[in-house]
């Protein structure tokens, strides 16, 4: 009968069609066959004006706030947003729903290992995508510029080559599974204490030497699905109507084919940002809602304008397979995710401090232990704000020593009283005070000194027991007047929701540290670059960034002032010695070869970082990071080690061009394990 019915149809010239072929006839957008760009322009095209406006602008309700509804006719899936970038923070759920608090991303950074970073994005990835969500908001890879910045926990670092490697990893790995990566904010969002309307003024020079590079990489090399707009101006123009950025550099010159979504009420006009390239407003269509209607019907932004801005949002979820693969709530491998969290925030504290060997503590010989402070008390498992996620689980300071040394009494004091605690760590073999910060979104801290009665804790401890580990969990720099009077400084960061077992791990050696720091740690509040009200927060609604390209580091040197602990800066179970630099021309560009050998008694990590110095008449810094590898070792075991140069990083930009010049001259290359301790230099000349 089968085959009589396919005669019979051959014979009539008729078409026997399935019901997916027949959705594919009339919604040719719905068959996977067809590219992307034309999916979404098909697609497009079939949309009604409303359907069009629709899907320019969240429509949060009851139970969804990051949220572009359906449309079931045309097939179109929800579109759910879920904050980032240390796992799945808050989205459109009610109540939010739990998931993998990993260490923020400072700690992510300061492992220097771009392997690493694609492994943490890829997590996020996967659990936004199991949790049922389209994107997630992160990487946050603003530059460090003012560490008072309440999130600079969330952020990279200082140094734009760090930022753009690690951001475009961590991008690589969210979006492997479908999910997509939204890189932010962009650009140049430094402050939260005038966040919503501070015009910063940055020359051109400084904007593309020091601030865009990033997301530049972010875009070139970690192919970012969608960009988030900032809150504040640039140079008299916010950045969610600034064709500068949004088109000219963003998609003219970086080639970027993804959508722009504004920040939660960054947008502040209709017309400025359409035609500026503004596609998704995040807030309840305040600017993208009835008003674009209007102006779509007044002939102040055409039709064909909104198609623009609708295609690109299409596209990529065309070609990450979100129509045709809708994500689904599935059940998270929470076992898996926790091995892997530790991992992470183990990888990413640096020892800052380990005189006469302190560390790593013996489980043999230790057996009673002080464990004081405030941040001894639970886990801190991160910052606050949209970044905040809700723990699938936690590992608390208390039972994480006790289960890593159940030989030892671990006696818990929160340090409130700090004669009490230095009693109670006179009683102990070795004292562990656990001390920090609570950075958040919406605040920007007074002073980089910890709050309280924290110094005077540690002083007292220290006092009390010549045996003092101090832990330290804050999200960027602090003050340490007591630096030189405890033995060992372990910079946890914000450990996550494994801290207990990651703090006990590093300390007892389980675990070799390698990490490196970020951002520079200065002695006092006024050793930082922009230190001066003009500077931050500004005045009259102004911020000068009249330190140009002096940021973090190159601002140190280049005023010859000596941080608490420089940039690059973490020391190790073992030892390490650098030798034998060579460059060589490479066409454009260089390779620099050098060799790094591990001469201590065990196997650990060194992070070999390459500064090169320009020719005085650049007018650049004294020093930049321009490559670096990270390299394991086996005690005694040496590695011929090579790190590439090419003709972007022998260039700076040219105001008068607007473009990368390359520099020529007599430059130097230097190598080492932190930008004040780089044993290996070499000139080389660019002819």
């Amino acid at each position: 009968m089968r085959n009589g019915r396919l005669v019979l149809a051959a014979v009539l010239g008729l078409t026997l069609a399935t019901p997916a072929t027949a959705v594919a006839d009339a919604q040719p957008w719905r068959d996977a066959r067809q590219s992307p760009d034309r999916r979404a322009a098909e697609l497009v095209a079939a949309m009604t004006l409303d359907e069009k406006i629709s899907q320019l602008h969240l429509q949060p309700d009851a139970e969804h706030q990051r949220f572009v509804p359906p449309i079931p006719r045309l097939g179109v899936p929800g579109f759910r947003i879920a904050n980032g970038p240390a796992g799945m923070g808050p989205a459109d759920d009610k109540p939010q729903k739990p998931a993998t608090a990993l260490p923020a991303t400072m700690a992510l950074a300061s492992t220097f290992d771009t392997g690493l970073a694609r492994r943490y994005g890829r997590l996020i990835g996967d659990e936004t995508r199991a949790l049922a969500h389209n994107v997630s908001e992160g990487p946050d890879i603003n530059i460090a510029r003012v560490p008072r910045n309440g999130r600079t926990f969330e952020g990279m670092g200082e140094d734009p080559v760090l930022v753009g490697a690690m951001g475009a990893a961590d991008i690589r790995g969210i979006q492997e599974n479908g999910t997509i990566a939204e890189v932010k904010h962009y650009a140049a969002n430094n402050q939260e204490t005038q966040r919503q309307s501070i015009d910063e003024h940055i020359d051109e020079r400084t904007l593309n030497e020091i601030y865009l590079p990033h997301f530049e990489q972010a875009v070139t090399e970690g192919h970012a699905g969608s960009v988030m707009c900032a809150y504040p101006k640039i140079n008299g123009v916010f950045t969610c109507e600034n064709p500068a950025l949004l088109q000219d550099k963003l998609r003219d010159d970086w080639g970027f084919k993804g959508f722009v979504q504004s920040d939660w009420g960054a947008a502040h006009s209709t017309v400025g940002s359409a035609n500026a390239g503004m596609n998704l407003e995040m807030i309840d269509g305040t600017w993208y809602g009835e008003k674009m209607k209007q102006a779509v019907l007044a002939g102040q932004v055409s039709e064909q304008r909104v198609d623009e801005l609708l295609v690109p949002r299409f596209r990529t979820m065309f070609t990450f397979g979100q129509f045709d693969h809708p994500p689904v709530l599935t059940p998270l491998p929470t076992a898996q995710h926790d091995a892997a969290a530790r991992q992470f925030a183990e990888r990413g504290m640096v020892l800052l401090r380990n005189d006469h060997a302190q560390l790593p503590l013996d489980d043999r010989a230790v057996k009673s232990i002080a464990l004081i402070g405030p941040f001894a008390t639970k886990a801190k498992t991160g910052g606050g704000g949209s970044s905040a996620v809700i723990p699938t689980s936690t590992v608390d300071p208390l039972p994480g020593l006790r289960q890593r040394v159940p030989g030892a009494a671990v006696t818990l004091d929160d340090g409130s009283d700090p004669a009490r605690a230095a009693a109670l760590a006179r009683t102990a073999d070795v004292s562990v005070v656990m001390v920090g910060d609570n950075e958040a979104e919406g605040k920007d801290r007074p002073s980089l000194a910890l709050d309280g009665n924290q110094d005077a804790l540690v002083t007292a401890v220290a006092v009390a027991n010549p045996h003092t580990v101090v832990v330290v969990k804050s999200g960027g720099p602090v003050l340490m007047p007591w630096a030189s009077s405890v033995p060992a400084i372990l910079q946890a960061w914000y450990p996550g929701q494994q801290d207990g077992a990651a703090v006990a791990g590093v300390l007892f050696g389980d675990v070799n540290p390698s990490a490196k720091l970020p951002v520079t740690f200065p002695a006092a509040d006024a050793d930082t670059p922009a230190n001066t009200a003009a500077q931050f927060p500004g005045v009259n609604g102004v911020a000068t960034y009249s330190e140009g390209l002096q940021v973090g580091y190159r601002w140190f040197d280049a005023q010859g002032r000596t941080p608490l602990f420089p940039f690059g800066h973490g020391l190790s179970y073992t030892t390490f010695a650098f030798s034998g630099l060579s460059v060589h021309t490479t066409g454009d560009g260089a390779t620099a070869t050098f060799t790094v050998r591990n001469t201590g008694h065990r196997a650990g990590a060194e992070v070999a970082q390459l500064y090169l110095g320009f020719p005085a008449a650049a007018g650049e810094p004294p020093r930049q990071l321009k490559g670096f590898s990270r390299v394991e070792l086996a005690p005694g075991q040496s590695r011929r080690v090579t790190i590439e140069l090419d003709a972007r990083d022998f260039s700076v930009w040219d105001t008068a061009g607007h473009a990368w010049r390359p520099v020529r001259g007599e430059f130097t290359v230097q190598v080492g394990d932190s930008s004040r301790s780089l044993p290996l230099q070499a000139p080389f000349t660019r002819r």
